[in-house]
């Protein structure tokens, strides 16, 4: 099943849902994977070791390091994953308030990880997108 690629229409249909708690990005060094991290929400393998988002009471629960805490948002329009524009759209509304964000893309939509302390922030300035693209 592909997904939207038509810009305008994205945008036009753009809705977003914010996931309850908090989420964290933690390094795990090289080596074999604890069990628990069938937990995480997303990984990804790099050099360094493998990055991991997961819920923050998972995180303080083995005692892992981060830094940022965040809201997580799903946009969900189904994007398709050759659509052009609809992350550069969305990452310019939230820079224009000075919300930091980081993306992921999944299969079906693309997920918001945003500074937890600018959670309203980041909705208003997505509905706001949001609207904009419908007048």
């Amino acid at each position: 099943m592909s997904g939207e690629t038509d810009l305008a229409r994205l945008l036009r249909s753009l809705h977003v849902d914010a996931r309850p708690g908090e989420y964290v990005f933690a390094c795990l060094p090289p080596g074999p994977a604890p069990a628990w991290l069938a937990r995480a929400e997303a990984t990804v393998r790099e050099r360094e070791g493998l990055s991991c988002v997961l819920p923050r009471e998972d995180a303080d629960a083995h005692a892992l390091a981060y830094d940022f805490v965040a809201t997580w948002l799903t946009i969900t329009v189904h994007s398709a994953l050759d659509a052009v524009g609809l992350t550069a759209a969305v990452s310019k509304a939230l820079a224009d308030r000075g919300i930091p964000c980081n993306v992921i893309a999944g299969f079906h939509h693309d997920h918001l990880l945003v500074a937890a302390d600018r959670r309203a922030d980041a909705l208003d300035a997505l509905a706001g997108l949001a609207r904009a693209s419908t007048g």
